[in-house]
């Protein structure tokens, strides 16, 4: 039976998140955050259940220090990554470093404790602009971005580990999660933010790309499922997206006319990837999710946007909506 959980990539985002329901499910939750000076340890430090979670400083680059968290593990959920897009047109190595290097460590220590489950998780950038909708499993892999490279380059090695050794790998592909404690890089709290320090004007790159979006408490109940399935998902690479895609402008609409206030888009240069790392369209099909995780989506854009925005207006200080963050 799988008990001793390790999250990687657990004080961010997505990593709290789910670090929260493994405890709250009864798992015992192993937190791996990356090593700062600071000793802060992102979302968690203010997470539920925080007295629950055992963590561990590191980095996913260095072996050495993501050993003692391994052997105390029984089931791997791998979310440590550099995530954002832009900064990757910047700093490419820092993702072949961080996001193909750091994976390799995990596998390679998975490998010798014998853990019993490794959820991979990856992300629809890797489909790049959709040449079928909705996006099946079996849509080609074609990254456009610096960071969408580095994650398909981890797929691929975390899907030989289960072919050349059995690891028992699940590829767990999420589309593009929101809500509480998101980072200010992420287009739903760039558009937030904005209209809560009173801007009219909402600065954004291109409007015209759709996107699925799906709320967090969702996607972590797909992570969970895959790492509790039967064998049947082993060596499978599994969406988990709501099915529903929504436009930027559109989005905007959606926000606005939710929080009461009207504003008008300013589309800057500096915010629009290069015009061939544009990913115009992103749309799941969760079918596979559905019949071999037994996950669905529960929550409506709507109602995750509730969430967020109650949640932005709360802590909407530690933001900073007239910078635009890489």
């Amino acid at each position: 039976m799988i008990k001793n959980v390790l999250v990687t990539g657990a004080g961010g985002f997505m990593g709290s998140h789910l670090c929260s329901r493994l405890a709250e499910s009864g798992y015992k939750v192993k937190a791996f955050v990356h090593y700062n000076s600071l000793g802060s340890w992102g979302w968690l430090e203010n997470a539920p259940f925080k007295k629950k979670i055992k963590v561990f400083c590191g980095d996913i680059r260095n072996r050495d220090s993501l050993r003692g968290a391994v052997s105390q593990s029984d089931s791997i959920i791998h979310l440590a990554a550099l995530i954002a897009i832009p900064y990757s047109y910047y700093s490419p190595e820092g993702y072949v470093d961080t996001n193909i290097r750091g994976t390799l460590n995990l596998l390679d220590l998975a490998r010798e404790r014998g853990i019993k489950k490794f959820i991979h998780i990856s992300t629809s950038e890797v489909y790049g602009t959709a040449q079928f909708v909705p996006i099946t499993e079996k849509h080609p892999v074609n990254p456009q971005s610096p960071y969408a490279a580095s994650k398909s380059a981890a797929d691929f090695l975390a899907l030989s580990f289960y072919r050349s050794f059995d690891l028992p790998v699940v590829v767990a592909r999420p589309f593009n999660t929101f809500g509480p404690r998101q980072s200010a890089r992420a287009i739903i709290p760039t558009i937030i933010t904005q209209i809560l320090s009173g801007n009219k004007e909402i600065k954004l790159g291109s409007v015209y790309p759709t996107r699925d979006l799906t709320y967090v408490a969702d996607t972590v109940e797909g992570f969970i499922k895959a790492m509790e399935c039967k064998s049947s998902a082993l060596g499978e690479v599994i969406n988990i997206g709501s099915g529903f895609e929504v436009s930027i402008g559109e989005l905007v609409k959606i926000i606005s006319r939710m929080m009461g206030i009207k504003v008008r888009i300013k589309s800057e240069e500096e915010r629009k990837r290069p015009a061939k790392s544009e990913v115009e369209r992103l749309l799941a099909d969760n079918s596979k999710a559905k019949k071999l995780l037994g996950w669905r989506p529960k929550y409506s854009l709507e109602e995750g946007l509730k969430d967020t925005i109650f949640w932005l207006k709360d802590n909407n200080s530690i933001y900073k909506p007239h910078l635009y963050n890489l």
